[in-house]
């Protein structure tokens, strides 16, 4: 009877007891395995098929790797090798894969806890693998791929002379053609008397920029011929990798770079199209100024150009202080030193310049002269026929052109001789030596009728003559003449002087320039023979 009471009490505890041992071990996540521990892979003909987890048998996970990569490649060595003939076996605790009876590796249940796979679809994976890249391997190292691979390569380097045989004879005709067409420009250059000096000196340089086109050309051909090339044979494939990588990955970099700079880009446009349309407006305002159209007070016509040109030049500069940070590398030290280096320099050499501009800018508000007036700088005199920001260049009455610094102008005097003659008249004044013993009344009246008689001199105002001193033996006396023909100024004295040398001469006076004395030593009166009254004899000496 007790062991019937005890019978349901022994039956639960074994029942809890099974569930107990026959509880299922929750397992590790596949991922979580892999990660801590290192695979080992099995290598064909340096490529990788897969990663062993767990060894197999007395061998380690490294040495099995080992093991199956040789059997493997000594498998797809064969002659006969065929990639179909790989089979796969299951039973119910291996996998086994073998080669036309040939074991080459074995696959368990403790390889399917690396993986998310049970074990059969796990080798039927790796079967899978290797038919496809021992298949790829036997195709490429077969005789039949490798002839092709010779052919396919024989047919690159056959198009890549076909190509420089194209070139070369494409830059032979552009040649012929462009010496024949140099030859028949040289001939009407000799028809027409023009000289072909120049052109002959620049013949060579165009010929030899040909030639270097063309050897660029080739060179490129070549180059991309290689890698073309290279990709045919397995084996060079990484050279084909890297000759390429060597020209498109500086493409891609060039190109992404410009991808990424088109926003600077677009603002620098705007930029530059705002400026350039601030200084065409400023450019019609002053061109209406200069010819007269709109006036403003106190501001005078011929300050229109030069107040546009300074102020195109501070609009250009703000423009590149603001477009300078969205140009490609300014943030780079390298860029910013450059910089510095360079204003630097310009600072150094252009000390000498940069004060002329400012005498230039000063001049040009000064208005001490315009174009046009004759001036006279320093020992020149002439007419201005351009001023500048740096120089101001006259031209005399000779023809000779003078450059003459601002700089210059500025920290010395100069005469304007056309400023004030069509208002006021420019004064022209020349001097002459009369003896005591002629009325100076009748030196006056000779002096002035000279000057009326004078083309280039006004009547109004009158000429008027100034005593301007006394001397030993005679009297200077100099003539003042308005004139409004400035530029007539050499001329007008030339004629002036010869008007008075008839006036005189008439009327009996001598001119004591040089000097003579009054004491007469039996020369004869200084005036030509045709002045002399009839009957003139030379003075002798009168002794009382």
């Amino acid at each position: 009877m007790r062991k019937i009471y005890f019978l349901p009490i022994l039956l639960l505890i074994s029942v809890f007891a099974d569930a107990q041992i026959k509880r299922p071990v929750k397992p590790s996540p596949p991922d979580t395995l892999r990660t801590a521990v290192i695979g080992q892979p099995v290598v064909v003909n340096h490529d990788t098929l897969f990663k062993f987890y767990a060894g197999q048998g007395l061998i380690d996970a490294r040495e099995r790797a080992h093991v199956v990569s040789s059997r493997i490649s000594q498998i797809i060595s064969t002659l006969d090798f065929n990639a179909d003939s790989l089979t796969l076996k299951n039973d119910t605790a291996l996998s086994v894969i073998s080669y036309k009876s040939q074991l080459i590796m074995a696959i368990t249940n403790a390889d399917a806890k690396f993986s998310e796979l049970g074990r059969p679809a796990l080798a039927a994976n790796y079967l899978a693998l290797l038919k496809t890249k021992t298949g790829n391997a036997f195709e490429s190292g077969s005789v039949k791929q490798t002839i092709t691979n010779i052919l396919e390569a024989l047919a690159v380097v056959t198009i890549l002379l076909l190509l420089i045989w194209v070139v070369n004879k494409g830059f032979r005709w552009i040649k012929l053609k462009i010496l024949l067409g140099w030859e028949s420009r040289l001939e009407k250059l000799k028809a027409k008397g023009a000289p072909i000096g120049y052109a002959n000196r620049l013949l060579p340089l165009l010929t030899s920029a040909i030639r270097v086109a063309r050897l660029i050309i080739i060179a490129l051909l070549i180059y991309l011929a290689l890698p073309v090339a290279f990709l045919i044979f397995p084996f060079t494939k990484p050279v084909a990798t890297q000759l390429l990588g060597y020209v498109l990955t500086p493409l891609k970099d060039i190109l992404m770079a410009i991808a990424h700079y088109i926003p600077n880009l677009l603002t620098i446009i705007v930029i530059y199209v705002v400026t350039r349309s601030i200084v065409r407006l400023i450019k019609f305002i002053a061109g209406e100024i200069e010819n007269g159209a709109v006036t403003i007070k106190n501001f005078y016509p011929e300050w229109a150009k030069p107040t546009y040109n300074i102020i195109r030049v501070l609009l250009y500069a703000f423009m590149f202080v603001v477009i300078f940070p969205y140009l490609p590398g300014s943030d780079s030290k390298v860029f910013q030193g450059v910089t510095v280096f360079l204003g630097v320099l310009f600072s150094l050499g252009s000390s000498s310049a940069i004060a002329n501009m400012v005498a230039g800018i000063v001049l040009t508000y000064m208005r001490p002269f315009k174009i046009g007036d004759r001036v006279k700088v320093g020992e020149i005199t002439g007419d201005v026929v351009e001023k500048n920001m740096l120089v101001t260049r006259i031209r005399t009455i000779k023809n000779e052109d003078i450059t003459v610094p601002n700089a210059t102008i500025l920290s010395g005097a100069s005469i304007n001789y056309t400023s004030s003659s069509k208002n006021l008249g420019l004064i022209l004044n020349t001097s002459i030596t009369i003896g005591y013993d002629a009325p100076w009344q009748v030196v006056h009246n000779l002096l002035i009728q000279a000057a009326l008689a004078t083309e280039g001199i006004t009547d109004t105002p009158s000429p008027f003559v100034l005593q301007t001193n006394l001397n030993d033996f005679n009297v200077t006396y100099q003539i003042n003449a308005y004139t409004a023909q400035s530029h007539r100024m050499a001329l007008i004295y030339s004629q002036l002087h010869q008007n008075i040398q008839d006036k005189f001469n008439e009327a009996g006076v001598e001119i004591m320039s040089p000097h003579y004395t009054a004491l007469r030593d039996g020369n004869a009166i200084q005036i030509p023979d045709d002045y002399k009254p009839k009957g003139y004899q030379k003075p002798g000496f009168k002794v009382e």
